[in-house]
């Protein structure tokens, strides 16, 4: 494909989505360490799962203003009238198990800060700090250990596909493809 801008992207990558083209030049693949955006990523990555991603990442703002900014602390502690109220929310996904499953996550996400001092340093020790090189997969041996680790934990909507989703979100494996001008071998 022939961008504008003269520069080569993923293949996956919509020309005609100006906030997708943003994602994936200004986001996607790059190293996450923040754990406010690590949990906001992790939510947004569940509520992917049966959908696109173009679909969730057009609701992002709707999420964020839904689920009070991704505020761990407020979205651990969701009532029962907050969970209705986010199911009649029409910016967002209104799916019952997902809405349910994010303030699960958030208090696993919580538990695991507890446990490794940030849900960074949990993250990032799989793969010792380094980042994966790997492009064509949708899930890994490094996906499969996260996921059984994080349901083990407690934690809903983390398969192998949407936990090595997520890896690739917050750069701990970065995708971009042969030829992409954010693939390693082109900078």
């Amino acid at each position: 494909m022939q961008w504008v801008d003269g520069k080569i992207r993923c293949h996956w990558v919509n020309p005609t989505n100006t906030t997708y083209l943003r994602y994936h030049d200004e986001e996607w693949g790059r190293p996450v360490h923040d754990d406010h955006m690590l949990f906001e990523m992790l939510i947004l990555e569940n509520f992917q799962a049966g959908l696109t991603w173009e679909c969730v990442l057009n609701k992002r703002e709707a999420f964020r203003r839904a689920f009070d900014g991704f505020d761990l602390r407020k979205v651990a502690s969701y009532s029962e009238e907050k969970l209705t109220a986010l199911q009649a929310d029409s910016g967002i996904i209104r799916n019952r198990l997902k809405i349910r499953a994010a303030v699960v996550n958030a208090q696993v996400f919580q538990k695991i800060q507890q446990e490794w001092g940030s849900f960074d340093r949990y993250l990032w020790h799989w793969t010792d700090e380094k980042i994966i090189q790997e492009v064509d997969k949708i899930s890994s041996p490094l996906s499969d250990a996260i996921s059984k680790d994080l349901k083990k934990q407690g934690m809903k909507f983390v398969g192998t596909i949407i936990i090595y989703a997520y890896l690739q979100a917050v750069g701990v494996i970065n995708s971009h493809e042969s030829g992409c001008f954010l693939n390693p071998s082109q900078q």
